[in-house]
């Protein structure tokens, strides 16, 4: 596939969809993906992943809560469901996570570790801010609860209309 075809693609998805809401969605998935690949290998490997956990001093049931945090927040993010409510929680775990376990900044590593768990934090604050956007299941589920509420109202008027015309009959007795 030449340059100008992928640009020519591209053109059509964005024309097609909004580009803010492509870009959300890729975001999503990309911030998304790392989560949901630790939440699988911590789950996978839980018996020697839930050592090296009790050996940096985190317990059985936060490792648990741990786990169940990466991968439902980071279904969250990945599908647009409760984007919001997700994008806080793992913003708040990595901001804590950098700053309980990656505060060794003499080794490199931990600060470069240190810098990343901010840059993700700061990227799913902002997602927090700005919602998922229309390819997101936040939006279907807003559009289909939309749409319900103006079909009651409208089954609510059909009946009040009815109810104004309607004849009481009372026989005589």
């Amino acid at each position: 596939m030449t340059p100008n075809d992928i640009a020519a693609k591209l053109t059509g998805l964005a024309t097609k969809y909004h580009i803010r809401d492509v870009t959300l969605l890729a975001g999503r998935l990309l911030m998304s993906f790392i989560f949901l690949h630790e939440g699988v290998t911590l789950a996978t490997h839980f018996d020697g992943a839930a050592k090296a956990m009790a050996a940096q001093g985190v317990g059985l049931p936060l490792f648990v809560a741990t786990i169940a945090l990466q991968l439902g927040a980071g279904l969250s993010v990945a599908t647009g469901l409760l984007t919001r409510l997700g994008g806080i929680g793992l913003g708040l775990f990595c901001l804590s996570t950098a700053l309980l376990f990656h505060v060794n900044f003499a080794n490199q590593n931990e600060l470069l570790h240190f810098e990343k768990d901010l840059a993700i934090s700061g990227g799913m604050f902002v997602l927090a801010a700005v919602g998922a956007g229309t390819l997101s299941l936040d939006w279907l589920l807003a559009r289909y609860l939309e749409k319900r509420r103006r079909d009651k109202e409208m089954v609510n008027a059909l009946l009040a209309v009815e109810n104004q015309f309607s004849l009481e009959v009372r026989l005589p007795v």
